[in-house]
């Protein structure tokens, strides 16, 4: 079985610069850190790898981003993906939620296919949780969001877990399919030391957008992207505070009192 895992390199804080004219962070020598919704994305690759024991099982970890974004694609090679493969080019740069979709589905459509392709609910960074389903409709396969466990897997089907709002059901889908995995009711496994030390020699790839099927930069990036950021700014931070002393009635007088003010109860 073929297992794509696709993964992000995001801000590591909420103090980003932005580009003013395009409305996108700049992300170049920014503080980043792998999606923490990805790493359950790549833990419950290996959990289905473990529950395959004795199928040839390959887990791939896929990401799009910068030269820097390597990085997460090392953390999920630790953690126990096989193979990492960066889709980098400028003309990625500035992608909404379906141009990233569709540059991740030229990739995987490069990399020959998957029987199963996991995501992660949403990114911190965008907190849209749309690239799984559209990356799934452009793959032309059923998929599942929101998954919390995968309960059983099979060579030929999953079955899942997967929360709705008032209810938490079971799926069983048939493969190839994707999933769009949610924090869940598992840990993370941590990186491993070895697999760190034998980082030099593991299977690595570089895509650009030559490379793909489609060459058409109007399909990528900023050009391929039809909505657009008409305005994003860092939240303004503020230390003012005040100090009261009295007693717990007053002091709660006072609180209440300024709450009113601003129209808040």
């Amino acid at each position: 079985m073929k297992i794509c895992v696709c993964i992000k390199q995001v801000p590591g804080s909420s103090k980003v610069d932005i580009d003013e004219r395009t409305g996108v962070l700049k992300r170049s020598g920014a503080e980043a850190k792998l999606n923490p919704y990805d790493l359950y994305t790549v833990e419950t690759a290996l959990r289905i790898k473990e529950m395959l024991k004795g199928t040839t099982v390959t887990v791939t970890a896929l990401s799009m981003g910068p030269p820097q974004a390597k990085e997460a694609l090392e953390e999920a090679y630790m953690m126990g993906a096989d193979v990492m493969v960066l889709m980098s080019d400028r003309r990625f740069a500035g992608s909404d939620c379906l141009a990233t979709s569709y540059a991740l589905s030229q990739g995987i459509e490069y990399l020959g296919g998957f029987d199963l392709v996991i995501t992660g609910k949403q990114t911190t960074d965008g907190d849209t949780a749309q690239v799984g389903p559209e990356l799934a409709e452009m793959l032309g396969m059923p998929s599942v969001a929101n998954v919390a466990k995968v309960l059983s897997a099979g060579k030929d089907s999953l079955t899942v877990e997967y929360d709705m709002p008032e209810s938490v059901n079971v799926a069983k889908i048939a493969l190839p399919c994707l999933i769009s995995v949610d924090k869940g009711r598992y840990s993370p496994r941590l990186p491993s030391y070895r697999r760190k030390r034998d980082m030099a020699d593991a299977p690595f790839l570089t895509l650009t957008a030559d490379m793909l099927h489609d060459k058409d930069a109007s399909h990528y990036g900023l050009d391929g992207s039809p909505t657009q950021v008409e305005r994003i700014f860092p939240p303004e931070a503020s230390n003012d505070r005040t100090l009261f002393k009295g007693s717990a009635e007053e002091a709660a007088d006072f609180i209440y009192k300024g709450l009113s003010a601003e129209k808040l109860v």
